[in-house]
């Protein structure tokens, strides 16, 4: 995974190899007492195997259908950095080992991980890794790797209202008892999104948790309540690089960044929060299950992201509290090393999370469109893309002459019909400065550089460059010189030399517009230059005769079609290693809405400068999509308490709609540049089973249901992957093992066909007495047959479906096809079949 530039393989004389005994060899280097972070697991079971599919929860057993006997208890609990109860068995294992392994040597231990993971986090050299390596309790040592990060209307796009929400009784029953788990930058405490001041419906406490609330200067006592029920945050491995800034980071749980305040109120906000920026009001908000609960452990930070070391600790403990969901809007840099993707410490402890019974969802990347850029890679990892939603906010500026262009800007209009008049940053100078100079000062970050009596009612125009895609200049600095101006208001045009650069709706307190586009920058441009009057012997401007009025973008259109697959959201199909070799898992699994999603926002989030100080902010891209589902989640393990995760993937994947709003297919954005222009219909490499279909969801009538078994001979089946599972699972790989394309996934992807292939399907019946008939169009390229076609089926009963697929031409190009369950009941089940390299004959010679 990459290291970003800031740790490389490299600098440490490092190299990782996954597929070897211990998971990790050694290069000999001049670096070798240098230290690094390494991630050492050991060949005993971590605790939550040694139960099967039973969590252990301070003493009591809670099963993963999420029945438990454990007593209420008042509130969350908290702790201090004085407070920490006394070292855990498997703590001192631990330090033992490293007593032994490296007798009378320098290190420093992070982490043990005592739930999901039997190991640790240290700081040692790359020699003493060596050793560490070599012991036989040790099964593998991996280098640290980085990480990064990846609504007022969604909830009716969605449906929830008068669909899921109404299934469930309502807004405020909605997800009630169901613990979400955030491993993101931490949480604002005191947003409305998190209160727990309800009196005319108290939330009940979960008794399932029982995680605690740190309490430091910046996350005090309190901040906790029966709706935020937990919070921790993960610096360790971060710490130990000198790269933590205690100022802008917070050793605390408290958002610095204001991304995990924002992702975590998208899947659990309280429902009803006004939404007010800028001094406009924009709706209100509310999570996908408002009245879930909210547990943070923060793991990422605004100036560095993060680390896998972090990360899983964070996931160690969130399971160990018991959690019921956990949502990562995070993703590593770059494809794991070694024999394939899903062999990573991030994706294993998710594994033994899934075998906990938590639903584990993830983002998955903002590295689109191009294929094979999925971040999110394992099958029990349910992964998310980004689609457009139907609400959109459009802002204009009319010209003199009568042409309208279009812009960007989440501000009010100009007055009425009253036309002003159009001064450039650069023909309002003050003359007694040495602004003449500044080769920024069209960007209007000083007003000292300006004549106000020229500007002083005026639309001023100002210049957007690079410099604010990099933070160098901002919307914010410029708008404050307009208003010191006394400015009407202002007008950006777009610097010809960012292309194709795609702008977030930004809030403006007085009139303004962003116009995005260079060639449309360029007819503002000529229509204010040939306006002017200059003199004809000095050239100097005596009369700005160019005019316009801006038309505001504070009103919300719900004209255009949606969903689309933005061009952002990464792509399929599943790399398996590093060589690209196609995994025959269907990533992502579906998509959700992603792209300017209404949230709320950390008083002290600086991840946005034009939403400083706001307590909501819009923003885009997968990391928005996946709390989405994460709520979505919330309210089916309501519903159905003994789904597992894999189960509630199913749910949510074969009732995922084909379809946008006016009937036509679902497109995907194909390009970064004028997305809108290149794009076509959306393949299950874009989209997966589809948009996802909240009220259906909660009424599957048949899921396709696998387990942690089930995934380990996966694993098992992998060439030369028997060490590796061993080193992360404490599993040996005995017996009969299963393909991708052997996993009851609800879809079908074969990545090479040479001939025919049969798979098998094995449906389950969470509704009552059904019969259904079946259908199907098969990928090009290839016939398809599925028996049985027709089927009854009682309630908890299962059926195998077998489909035959033959290849028909050679083909190395993707195709598509698709499987189709229809219940006399209403029921419709849709299995996406994707089919990549196709061979219809040996052309070998015999």
């Amino acid at each position: 995974m990459q290291m970003e530039g800031r740790w490389g393989v490299g600098f440490w004389g490092v190299v990782v190899c996954l597929a070897v005994f211990v998971g990790c060899c050694f290069a000999q280097g001049d670096e070798g007492n240098a230290t690094a972070v390494y991630i050492v697991t050991l060949k005993q079971a971590p605790a939550s195997h040694y139960y099967d599919e039973l969590r252990v929860v301070k003493g009591h057993h809670v099963r993963s259908n999420g029945s438990e006997g454990m007593s209420r208890f008042d509130k969350p609990r908290t702790t201090s950095k004085t407070n920490r109860r006394h070292k855990p068995y498997i703590d001192r294992v631990h330090d033992s080992l490293l007593k032994r392994a490296l007798r009378g040597e320098k290190y420093l231990k992070l982490y043990s991980y005592r739930y999901l993971i039997n190991g640790f986090a240290v700081l040692v050299t790359q020699q003493q890794a060596y050793k560490l390596s070599t012991r036989r309790e040790v099964s593998n040592v991996v280098l640290d790797f980085s990480v990064r990060t990846a609504t007022t209307h969604t909830p009716q796009f969605l449906g929830l209202p008068e669909g899921a929400w109404a299934q469930e009784g309502g807004f405020d029953t909605a997800g009630e008892g169901i613990v979400i788990g955030f491993i993101d930058t931490g949480i604002d405490p005191m947003h409305p999104s998190f209160s727990d001041d309800t009196p005319d419906k108290p939330y009940p406490i979960p008794q399932h948790f029982s995680g605690i609330c740190e309490v430091t200067h910046d996350f005090p006592s309190g901040s906790c309540n029966r709706k935020l029920v937990g919070a921790r945050h993960f610096a360790a491995s971060a710490i130990t690089r000198g790269i933590f800034n205690a100022t802008q980071d917070y050793a605390s749980p408290f958002d610095g960044d204001g991304h995990g305040t924002h992702t975590a109120a998208i899947a659990a906000g309280n429902h009803g929060i006004a939404v007010v920026v800028a001094g406009h009001t924009f709706g209100n908000a509310s999570g996908m299950a408002p009245r879930s609960h909210v547990a943070v452990y923060k793991a990422l930070y605004k100036s560095f992201g993060g680390f896998a070391a972090d990360v899983v600790a964070a996931i160690d403990q969130a399971a160990q509290d018991g959690v019921d969901i956990i949502s990562l809007s995070i993703t590593p840099n770059r494809r794991p090393p070694g024999i394939a993707t899903f062999f990573n410490p991030i994706d294993m402890a998710l594994l033994s999370a899934v075998k906990a019974g938590i639903f584990v969802v993830q983002a998955a990347g903002n590295t689109g469109p191009s294929p094979k850029s999925i971040s999110s890679f394992s099958p029990w990892i349910f992964t998310v893309g980004a689609a457009t939603h139907d609400r959109s906010y459009s802002n204009s500026i009319v010209l003199g002459n009568n042409i309208t262009i279009p812009g960007v800007g989440l501000a009010p209009g100009t007055d009425g019909d009253a036309m002003y008049t159009l001064v450039s940053a650069i023909h309002a100078l003050n003359t007694t400065t040495a602004a003449a100079n500044d080769l920024y000062v069209s960007e209007c970050q000083d007003a000292g550089n300006f004549n106000q009596s020229v500007v002083e009612g005026n639309l001023l125009i100002c210049s957007y460059s690079i410099r604010f895609v990099l933070g160098l200049s901002t919307i914010k600095q410029a708008l404050e010189t307009a208003d010191n101006l006394n400015a009407a208001g202002v007008v950006f045009y777009m610097d010809p030399y960012v292309i194709g650069f795609q702008l977030n709706p930004i809030p403006m307190k007085i009139p303004g517009i962003i116009i995005p586009s260079p060639e449309d920058s360029k007819i503002l441009l000529h229509y204010y230059n040939s306006s002017l009057e200059r003199d004809e012997s000095s050239k100097k401007i005596v009369k700005f005769g160019g005019l316009a009025s801006v038309s505001g973008g504070i009103k919300a259109n719900f004209s255009h079609s949606a969903p689309k697959v933005m061009y952002y959201s990464a792509r399929g199909p599943d790399p398996e290693d590093n060589f690209l070799d196609d995994a025959d898992v269907l990533k992502p699994n579906v998509i959700a809405p992603g792209n300017f999603i209404w949230s709320a926002w950390s008083s002290g989030g600086t991840d946005s400068i034009e939403f400083l100080g706001e307590s909501f902010a819009m923003m885009s891209g997968t990391s928005m999509a996946a709390p989405h589902i994460a709520g979505l989640a919330a309210l089916i393990k309501q519903r159905f308490p003994s789904f597992s995760p894999s189960a509630i993937g199913s749910a949510l994947s074969t009732t995922a709609s084909l379809n946008d709003n006016s009937g036509g297919p679902i497109m995907a954005q194909r390009a970064y540049t004028n997305p809108d222009v290149n794009q076509s219909p959306a393949t299950p490499f874009d989209m997966g089973s589809g948009f996802v279909n909240a009220t259906r969801a909660l009424d599957p009538g048949l899921i396709l249901d696998s387990g942690y078994n089930d995934y380990v001979s996966f694993l098992c089946g992998i060439n030369g992957s028997s060490p590796v599972v061993l080193n992360y699972t404490g599993t040996r790989c005995r017996g009969p093992t299963l393909n991708a394309t052997d996993l009851n996934l609800p879809s079908i992807t074969v990545s090479k066909l040479y001939q025919s292939v049969t798979v098998q399907r094995v449906l389950t019946n969470v509704a009552g007495n059904e019969t259904y008939s079946v259908g199907w169009s098969a990928p090009y390229g290839a016939s398809v047959k599925v028996t049985p076609t027709h089927f009854s089926i009682g309630g908890g009963e299962k059926q195998v479906l077998s489909v035959l697929i033959n290849a028909t031409m050679n083909s190395s190009v993707a195709s598509f096809g698709r499987i189709g369950l229809f219940g006399n009941q209403g029921h419709l089940v849709n299995i996406p079949l994707s089919v990549i390299l196709k061979i219809s004959y040996n052309n070998t010679a015999g």
